[in-house]
């Protein structure tokens, strides 16, 4: 399999051991958890679809492989090609790139983390850039507790000048969320940094050493932008509320794998009817026939683009 040094493929790492939701997370991934409608790797893969990524690799844990096939199939109904790694420890982000190596074969790297929800921010632009990156771009963005994460300082460029995980004295309020970018360098320098004193593969190194070569960008997720972490009991019923306000509030359903699909044109709407058939006595399969009904195949950016142009 080569890549050609080419087209960006997708890496969704959605291992670990979910400890911080346990009692619930003993039996079932974090990753397969409702929020709100749908289980939460849906919220990850429908980012990575609405970005235009076609190929993906999930990572699991090995008990868990087999749900995730079970439930996501291979992704010929969405468009797209869906393929497992496992992750055998949790051993850091970064180990995702060096379970991936075969599958990005050579070429530029997209990688989100399954308990990251995204809304109200294209993406698209970035990884159709990331074909032809040379370094690596991450996202700041901003908190009210920046010591919780890993920290980013920029300057008015978006040059980056400094990274640091969870500071005790934070030199911005920019937090880095869970999705990343990198051109094909990326699987050499997380085997270069190899494990950290705490024995993982610091997805921070692997930022700093972009930066040390001055090819690390950031860019600022502006006003309008929602970021959820689902990582903790109280992140995790935050999202939850979250994705049920834009539900009722705005008739429009947050992470939403077939909607995205068919907004990215990877399937038409007779595809979509099919996928929304089996679905049809829950509201999520009703939501599905209204989207062709309304015939809005852009999305609410595009609608208003269209207008101001």
């Amino acid at each position: 399999m080569d890549n050609g040094g080419g087209r960006t493929r997708g890496i969704l790492l959605a291992g670990g051991t979910g400890s911080r939701l346990w009692p619930a997370t003993r039996a079932v991934s974090k990753q397969l958890i409702p929020v709100y409608d749908k289980p939460m790797v849906y919220y990850p893969l429908a980012t990575l679809i609405s970005s235009g990524i076609r190929e993906i690799v999930i990572i699991t844990t090995p008990e868990e492989s087999g749900q995730f096939q079970r439930l996501l199939g291979n992704g010929h109904q969405w468009g797209i090609e869906l393929r497992y790694a496992v992750q055998p420890r949790p051993e850091g982000i970064a180990q995702a790139f060096l379970i991936a190596e075969e599958f990005l074969a050579g070429g530029p790297a997209a990688l989100i983390l399954g308990d990251n929800l995204f809304h109200g921010v294209d993406l698209r632009p970035f990884v159709e850039l990331c074909d032809g990156l040379s370094g690596g771009r991450i996202f700041g963005y901003p908190v009210t507790d920046p010591t919780a994460f890993g920290v980013v300082e920029f300057d008015d460029l978006g040059r980056v000048l400094s990274i640091e995980e969870k500071p005790a004295r934070p030199r911005s309020r920019y937090a880095v969320p869970g999705f990343y970018l990198y051109d094909s360098e990326v699987v050499p320098i997380a085997r270069a940094i190899g494990r950290s004193a705490r024995g993982e593969y610091e997805i921070t190194a692997v930022n700093e050493e972009y930066l040390r070569r001055g090819a690390l960008q950031v860019t600022v997720l502006g006003t309008g932008t929602a970021w959820l972490d689902t990582g903790t009991v109280a992140d995790l019923v935050r999202a939850q509320e979250y994705v049920r306000a834009i539900d009722t509030g705005q008739g429009t359903k947050v992470g939403c794998v077939e909607e995205a699909a068919w907004r990215a044109g990877f399937i038409d709407d007779d595809q979509l009817r099919e996928l929304a058939a089996p679905l049809l006595r829950s509201d999520y399969g009703s939501y599905l026939l209204r989207l062709l009904h309304a015939g809005d195949r852009v999305g609410p950016r595009e609608q208003l683009l269209t207008a101001l142009d």
